[in-house]
């Protein structure tokens, strides 16, 4: 079977210059904002039980990027975080580990001592995160750092001034060059769609992210007031379902910010099966950012198990 071409040379014609991009982007169908949430509510109002819940927990476990990027992070909350993500529950060797530790560029080498071999990835923000206001070289520069750190995978912030500016090819350079700097890492990039202002402007962005050869599209710093929601996620699932039916390429999604409990988590998993479909319900192509998510996930998992609630003591706090 023939592999497909790169996401950056996927669709040529569109990227080749300023006013073919713009053309591009501006020709994507617009959003109907009421029918966007009107889905998204209703797929969020999908009952999942007993055996079910019990893989779908595991699954949402699986998915997670467990996440601490505070200005107060230490090398040793960072070990410990890494530590759960190897056996979020040390009582039950059944739980699953999470997908990713997820810190600093200048914590990677501490989650790597923390992971000890795992099989746990550690992502790194970069590109000067959460406000990505910075030079490209200085993005570069801090990508390269992350990779050489031994990150396995870069979320970096796109220029919301730039985009939002109409800049549409200044905005797909810098991410084709920080893909390249990224190397083997994949390379997650991060819209900050409470920032973008509509639907159509985050369908762009995801089109424009996936054709500069974005791995993974992102909603979300978490720094923000509005982070993942239903509707945005969804909104981006139908992205990389349409922009895999175009060019053969899959991309994966990661909400992040916001979704702390199961009952949330579960609303996702829904909008991924019955959007992008069941390829997609992976960790290698969704992912959750999130710090609390785990915790409940894990006393919603010892309820199914033992019939009854542990309590918030069961679980370490992060």
């Amino acid at each position: 079977m023939s592999m497909p071409i790169a996401p950056a040379s996927a669709l040529p014609e569109v990227t080749a210059s300023d006013q073919a991009l713009r053309r591009f982007l501006h020709g994507l169908p617009g959003v109907d904002p009421v029918g966007l949430e009107a889905r998204a509510a209703s797929l969020g109002t999908r009952s999942i039980k007993t055996t079910a819940k019990a893989y779908a927990i595991d699954l949402a476990i699986s998915m997670i990027d467990l996440t601490t990027l505070e200005g107060a992070d230490t090398p040793g909350k960072v070990r410990a975080l890494a530590a759960k993500a190897v056996h979020p529950d040390p009582t039950d060797r059944t739980t699953p580990r999470t997908a990713a530790v997820c810190v600093y560029p200048d914590m990677v080498a501490a989650a790597k001592e923390g992971l000890r071999g795992a099989d746990v990835k550690v992502a790194s923000v970069a590109t000067a995160f959460p406000a990505g206001r910075a030079a490209l070289g200085v993005k570069l520069a801090d990508t390269r750092d992350a990779v050489a750190a031994g990150a396995d995978e870069i979320d970096m912030v796109i220029d919301r001034g730039a985009f939002l500016a109409g800049k549409y090819l200044k905005v797909y350079e810098e991410i084709v060059a920080v893909k390249e700097a990224a190397g083997p890492a994949r390379l997650k990039v991060i819209f900050e769609t409470g920032e973008l202002s509509t639907y159509d402007n985050i369908r762009r962005a995801s089109w424009l992210g996936m054709l500069a050869g974005a791995d993974f599209i992102k909603t979300s710093t978490g720094k923000v007031a509005v982070n993942a929601t239903p509707a945005n996620t969804l909104l981006m699932l139908e992205a990389v379902r349409d922009f895999k039916l175009r060019t053969g390429i899959q991309i994966g999604v990661k909400p992040a910010g916001g979704i702390r409990t199961t009952k949330d988590a579960v609303k996702f998993l829904v909008l991924v099966n019955e959007t992008a479909g069941p390829a997609w319900l992976d960790n290698h192509w969704f992912r959750f950012g999130a710090s609390s998510l785990l915790n409940d996930l894990l006393m919603q998992r010892q309820k199914l198990a033992t019939g009854r609630y542990s309590g918030p003591d069961y679980v370490t706090v992060d």
